[in-house]
């Protein structure tokens, strides 16, 4: 990935409280709902000097920069988001509780909206590098806000446009935006809805075989290859090479992710899926 995000300024963001060993919030904190948490980013970009982004989001980060595409179009260039979900707290949420037993324990929590029944049991290196990460890294506290407000989250408010009626009018995201998810995902459901909400010709559906809640860290280089197909349909880096393809694959994997834009980047995406990255431009 490196060979591209050398040719772009690259930013990551926490949500408050959720960076590694963040101080506690104080007794009576309000924690942002995640309508607020979006509505933050363009006072970011503005004390950056950054003019608009492209976003790449997991989980809660995903949903936050959606929402950023749909309220502020001109900020956001184009999105990479794994894991989405658009609809307020529901059956996802439900089967997260499921998985982990109907616990109280919100690492268990958290960890059933990262991985399937078979990673929980089976990917236990990786499992236990998560699990100790969210329980020790983040203050639990803060978590707990954080995880409240993307339970409390609304349903994104988006349709997909008819194309000769309503495509000027429709309430969409307008950029191109590729979609990621592990096809043993607990997410894979939501994901699917969230693509048949969007428009069909700026959106890609990129089902990861063989790999579960976690593309970014289970197939790396795969989910780096479809980054580098989707900054190059934009029309950005043609010169760099893509590995294992052929450039009648290049031009074909191009044409097919609907990319139409500018302005790129790529962020380390953080350990949990409910945290918001950002790649942004200046």
């Amino acid at each position: 990935m490196q060979e591209v995000t050398q040719h772009f300024s690259v930013l990551h963001v926490d949500a408050p409280g959720q960076q590694e060993n963040a101080p506690i919030f104080p007794t009576g904190y309000q924690y942002p709902s995640m309508d607020e948490l979006a509505e933050m980013l363009p006072s970011v970009m503005t004390q950056l000097h950054i003019k608009s982004v492209i976003g790449i989001g997991v989980g809660a980060g995903a949903y936050v920069l959606t929402k950023l595409a749909l309220n502020e179009p001109s900020l956001v260039e184009g999105l990479v988001l794994i894991n989405v979900d658009p609809c307020a707290k529901g059956w996802i949420d439900w089967a997260a509780s499921k998985l982990s037993g109907w616990t109280s324990n919100l690492v268990d929590i958290i960890m059933g909206h990262h991985f399937s029944t078979d990673e929980l049991t089976e990917n236990k290196e990786i499992i236990q590098t998560y699990r100790l990460h969210i329980s020790q890294d983040i203050p639990q506290d803060n978590l707990a806000m954080f995880y409240n407000s993307y339970s409390s989250r609304a349903e994104l408010q988006m349709e997909r446009p008819v194309s000769g009626l309503n495509e000027n009018t429709a309430t969409t995201v307008r950029c191109p935006t590729l979609l990621v998810v592990g096809d043993s995902s607990p997410a894979v459901d939501v994901v699917v809805e969230c693509n048949s909400r969007m428009n069909p010709t700026k959106t890609t559906l990129l089902k990861m075989a063989d790999c579960g809640g976690l593309p970014q860290v289970v197939q790396p280089g795969k989910l780096a290859e479809a980054f580098k197909y989707f900054v190059q349909g934009m029309g950005y880096i043609p010169h760099v090479a893509l590995h294992h393809v052929s450039s009648q694959s290049v031009s074909d994997q191009q044409a097919a992710l609907h990319a139409s834009t500018s302005l790129c980047s790529h962020c380390r995406l953080s350990g949990s899926t409910l945290s918001c990255c950002s790649c942004l431009k200046g």
